[in-house]
């Protein structure tokens, strides 16, 4: 036996008071010898419970932009004496730039790690970085390809990589 679509109505008519709390099944008669509505209908509910929920994220890089603002917490990373992968804008090929900002972050929250910073605005620099996409190209050189600099000249080339990355995304 085939199962068709029920419709559950209870009227509302003020003056009919023999209706009142009766339930009405409303069946597609129709379509009582055609299976394509089910199918359709199958098809349709399948389709909505295969969708994702959530989209990938967009990469925001003036959040981080503006989480490198935040006074305390840049001039914590600043006090490191740590020496850096920091390549700059002419050593990052074009299509390796979200390699090179994989490669910043790295050494960005190694130094939140070693100089034990407690800014709670340390977690916008997690975020960003749980935000990156997990794989690049393969011919990409590794972080350790790029030279070593001080603190201050990593986040020159960092903030200045940052920018050209939301101008082209503007």
């Amino acid at each position: 036996m085939t199962s068709f679509p029920v419709i559950l109505v209870q009227p509302t008519c003020p003056g009919d008071q023999r209706a009142k709390g009766v339930q009405f099944q409303l069946t597609c008669h129709l379509y009582r010898e055609s299976h394509k509505l089910e199918v359709w209908l199958c098809f349709l509910i399948l389709s909505f419970l295969s969708t994702s929920t959530c989209a990938a994220p967009k990469l925001e890089t003036v959040h981080l932009l503006d989480c490198l603002k935040y006074e305390t917490l840049r001039n914590a990373i600043e006090r490191s004496e740590a020496m850096l992968y920091a390549p700059s804008s002419s050593d990052i090929k074009e299509n390796c730039q979200m390699k090179s900002l994989k490669c910043y972050m790295s050494e960005l929250i190694m130094v939140i790690a070693e100089e034990e910073i407690e800014d709670p605005k340390k977690y916008c620099i997690y975020d960003f970085d749980d935000r990156l996409p997990p794989d690049y190209p393969v011919h990409c050189p590794p972080c350790e390809a790029y030279s070593l600099k001080n603190i201050t000249v990593f986040m020159e080339r960092l903030t200045s990589l940052l920018q050209e990355m939301k101008s082209r995304t503007a």
